[in-house]
């Protein structure tokens, strides 16, 4: 990468995932920094950031969770100043960061996910008591849009809706209620439309959510292997690529671009649910693309670079962002 090449890290942000943001950005920022003097940190603190106006910024690295970062809303300010960025645009962030658009998209593109349905924290809870009946439980609730497993709630019994209702209120208005697929968890994080190896996440109390990715110590990655039958560490060829195959498709249906995170579960059936995608996943030491992309040999830094040097195949035409052909030769590597 050029030395002359001006990169703004964007970390921080106005979500509860503020922190996360944090320490994915300065990893992002140390990680640049070793190939290119030119690296530019804006820690953002609102909607604007104006401080953008005060650098000639080549491509601007995201790393921004939740709120004004995955949802389109830094995308569309980037596109307005005519500063090309990573990562997915702002109308497949904008899809992806709402749980029930996106899996609607993917059952319009023939790709598994569970049973599902919207509820509101101003519903009368014997009407969603009602509805939760039509599925089987365990179910979960989820806010319509946010990242980070934040405002999750298992309902395991009828008696705790109310209690899951208003948990899960506290972060969205909007919550999905989901019915809640029993199975090994993997993550398959995809770059330039090609995925990388299969993760499997294993928690203490079996609900991967905020604390289990980023404050417990007892949260297992292994990075599985393809083999000739599924065992604790491996899945067999064909679920392999299976998995794999499921991940990109999922990743595409939505438009994404580059790189996510594709979450699925496999169930005792060996049948692949797709949870969400995540399109500005973590960049931290216990983050999963990371990890991916080092089980693919694929360094931390050669990884910032790519997503880098993928933004930076693209051109701006009439207000939209377009997408040039990328050869890299990190991807050789996956």
């Amino acid at each position: 990468m050029s030395d002359e090449k001006y990169i703004v890290v964007l970390m921080g942000g106005i979500s509860p995932e503020r922190e996360i943001s944090l320490q994915s950005g300065k990893a992002v920022v140390n990680a640049l920094s070793t190939d290119n003097k030119n690296v530019i940190k804006i820690i953002v603190n609102d909607d604007m950031v104006n401080e953008l106006d005060n650098y000639k910024i080549d491509v601007a690295f995201i790393a921004l969770h939740g709120y004004f970062g995955e949802d389109g809303g830094i995308q569309e300010v980037l596109e307005n100043k005519g500063i090309p960025y990573t990562g997915s645009e702002t109308a497949a962030s904008k899809l992806a960061m709402n749980k029930v658009e996106s899996k609607d998209a993917f059952r319009r593109n023939n790709i598994p996910t569970p049973d599902y349905f919207t509820a509101s924290t101003e519903q009368n809870i014997s009407e969603i008591a009602n509805r939760v009946k039509s599925l089987k439980l365990p179910v979960i609730t989820k806010p319509v849009s946010n990242g980070s497993s934040i405002g999750i709630y298992i309902i395991k019994e009828y008696i705790e809706i109310t209690d899951a209702i208003k948990y899960t209120g506290r972060y969205s208005e909007e919550i999905l209620v989901e019915e809640c697929i029993e199975g090994r968890e993997l993550a398959i994080s995809v770059l330039n439309d090609k995925a990388l190896p299969v993760i499997e996440i294993k928690t203490a109390t079996g609900i991967y959510d905020y604390d289990a990715k980023y404050k417990s110590d007892k949260t297992q990655y292994t990075v599985l292997a393809s083999a000739d039958k599924s065992s604790e560490t491996t899945l067999s060829h064909d679920v392999y690529e299976r998995v794999q195959d499921v991940a990109v498709r999922a990743h595409n249906s939505l438009g994404c671009r580059t790189f996510s995170r594709v979450d699925v579960i496999l169930n005792k059936d060996d049948e692949i649910y797709v949870l969400e995608v995540n399109t500005v996943p973590g960049f931290t030491e216990r983050s999963l693309l990371p990890k991916a992309a080092a089980a693919a040999n694929i360094s931390f830094s050669e990884l910032c670079n790519t997503i880098v040097n993928a933004a930076c195949e693209h051109t701006f035409v009439s207000g939209q962002v377009a997408r040039a052909d990328i050869n890299d030769q990190n991807i050789a590597k996956i």
